[in-house]
């Protein structure tokens, strides 16, 4: 069968964008992305091992996966822990190189150093130097202990030490989080004998620069957007972080943070949407009608005002609307006062430690929060047509080609192998009538096609779901997708 090409015009490449719907529900400390429960498994109270069932899992590795606590390191002699100091550190201290991983049955990370100096993503280059090539540098199975030996008798607990939440680590799981920032004295204004800040506040207002510029802000994220919320103000002065519409260094902030996995390249403009629901009822909602960003009261006591700004690209709402949205009282922090239901309240609970227990209000079960947006999913997409002209892909390799019971060879010795030059097509014409045979015609029956490369390498394959008959003054062509 001679090959073909593809024409100028034969093949496509475009990009694909979809808009999957995506939504969590908040209630009572606990997130639930799109209405799907908290599935148990075998092994597992979660099958995706993954801390509550508004997470999702991005790779899906360990599922279903018990952890079990051996105690046992996996090496050459697998001493155990319980006697750490001991058993451990002899062991390595005999083993050259290091070869100890603590086995709980999870799938983990892992890397042997070598001359390629590759590492961790995020792995300190002074504890990557503290190893020596050969050593084993892997990740945390989720473990009350660190997984990592470089050094005989230097263990490195890259976490932090025992019992800490570890790094590199399966699953690697991602939900969405609020972060409340309480405004001036928590923004912008140093605290008594701390260095939190880079600024302090004039009795005027002002920021001045502070003293001492080795430190941090209270909120590093908000410091973070400030630049980019700055950027966005072309679109609407609300998102300016200093305008006639108030200074979010005094405010109240309350940030909702949405992982890049949930809306792909970016959030939808004119999808998002908030609702706050109290004992079951719509209290109040925004939404951000006017697709540049503004979060739009549609439903509550101050229809028409303006709540907060969604950024769109980089998966952050930012919410500062401070009216109440009804008369109820309500505490929505741990030690803190009552309050009305509120936008800078939005959320609450969403992995931010508050829950009925934390809170000890009555009135915390009763409210419910719902977000949902639509993001954006880009596909690259590559399409070809394959043409079957008249005249061509007239012959078949398949052995049912040929009428059956017919002599394949019709000479061969040590000096010559000659096929049967005589052999006929099968007759694969179909009549109306029972027995009876139609007038032959060339035909076949078209399956496969094979895609090639420009060394004749074949690169794909495309099956069709049920073979096509082409006669020979017939022409086909076939359109062939690929997602990349």
């Amino acid at each position: 069968m001679s090959l073909k090409k593809f024409g100028p015009n034969d093949v496509i490449v475009n990009t694909m964008r979809a808009h999957p719907s995506c939504e969590f529900l908040v209630y009572d400390g606990k997130v639930y992305y799109n209405n799907i429960p908290q599935m148990s498994g075998a092994n597992t109270d979660n099958i995706l091992c993954t801390t509550g069932s508004g997470y999702v899992s991005l790779y899906e590795k360990n599922i279903d996966r018990a952890f079990t606590n051996t105690d046992r390191i996996i090496g050459p002699s697998g001493p155990g822990l319980s006697s750490y100091t001991a058993s451990v550190e002899s062991a390595m201290a005999d083993s050259e190189p290091n070869k100890f991983v603590l086995d709980t049955g999870r799938i983990y990370p892992f890397l042997i150093k070598d001359s390629s100096m590759q590492t961790f993503k995020t792995m300190r280059d002074d504890i990557y130097s503290s190893f020596m090539v050969g050593d084993i540098i892997s990740g945390s199975t989720g473990s009350a202990y660190e997984i990592v030996y470089p050094l005989p008798n230097k263990p490195v607990f890259l976490g932090g030490g025992m019992g800490t939440p570890k790094r590199y680590q399966y699953p690697m799981s991602a939900s969405i989080t609020r972060e409340f920032m309480t405004g001036a004295a928590g923004i912008a204004r140093r605290g008594a004998g701390q260095r939190q800040t880079c600024y302090d506040l004039t009795p005027g207002g002002h920021i001045i620069p502070a003293s001492s510029f080795k430190c941090t802000p209270y909120h590093r994220h908000f410091w973070a957007l400030k630049n980019r919320l700055d950027f966005y103000g072309i679109l609407s002065e609300h998102y300016r972080v200093s305008s006639s519409y108030g200074d979010k260094n005094l405010q109240k902030v309350n940030l909702i943070s949405i992982p890049e996995i949930f809306f792909g390249s970016g959030i939808k403009p004119g999808t998002v949407s908030l609702k706050w629901y109290y004992t079951g009822s719509l209290a109040g909602e925004l939404r951000d009608t006017k697709r540049n960003g503004e979060l739009i009261e549609v439903s509550g006591s101050s229809v028409s005002s303006v709540a907060g700004v969604v950024l769109y690209d980089e998966g952050f709402i930012l919410l500062t609307g401070s009216w109440a949205l009804n008369d109820e009282s309500l505490v929505l922090a741990p030690g803190a006062a009552a309050d009305n239901p509120k936008w800078i309240y939005f959320a609450v609970g969403a992995n931010d430690g508050a829950n009925q227990t934390t809170i000890g209000h009555s009135n915390f079960n009763k409210i419910a929060f719902n977000l949902s947006f639509k993001g954006a999913s880009d596909t690259q997409v590559v399409t070809v047509f394959a043409h079957a002209k008249r005249g061509e892909a007239n012959y078949s390799n398949n052995p049912t080609y040929l009428q059956y019971g017919q002599t394949l060879l019709q000479a061969t010795s040590s000096h010559v192998y000659e096929e049967n030059p005589n052999r006929i097509i099968a007759n694969t014409v179909s009549s109306s009538y029972s027995g009876y045979s139609a007038s032959f015609k060339r035909q076949v029956y078209i399956s496969r096609i094979g895609i090639y490369d420009d060394n004749k390498n074949l690169i794909g394959v495309a099956t069709l779901s049920n073979p096509i008959l082409k006669e020979e003054d017939q022409d086909y062509s076939f359109k062939i997708r690929l997602d990349i």
